[in-house]
């Protein structure tokens, strides 16, 4: 399906009359793979997310701008982890198996 075309290869220049048949075809699977793409990624990202991210009709410039948001929001949610991490306590609630495996478990995600 080639849906990463377009965020692997740059836009060409505008179709012309004298364009080759293989730059016509190239440019249409690439209008192809920039819309699917879109649409993929902007289904795929939750709404209170998507209404942070700019409108934009490159896949490419998209993903570049779904990467800065989340540069900010992964500093956040380490910082998050490592507070909860340094702050549990055993209090006997639940099995030391289960607390092992909640403190597993944060380590990993962080």
């Amino acid at each position: 399906m080639e849906l990463d075309l377009a965020l692997l290869n740059d836009k060409f220049a505008a179709i012309t009359d004298s364009s080759s048949e293989d730059e016509k075809s190239f440019h249409k699977a690439w209008e192809r793979s920039n819309r699917l793409s879109l649409m993929f990624m902007r289904i795929s990202i939750a709404k209170n997310i998507k209404s942070t991210i700019p409108q934009t009709e490159s896949a490419r410039e998209y993903l570049k701008f779904v990467e800065e948001r989340f540069r900010s929001a992964d500093k956040s949610l380490a910082s998050t982890l490592m507070v909860e991490l340094t702050t549990m306590k055993f209090d006997g609630s639940r099995s030391m198996q289960n607390y092992i495996i909640e403190i597993t478990n944060i380590t990993v995600r962080l």
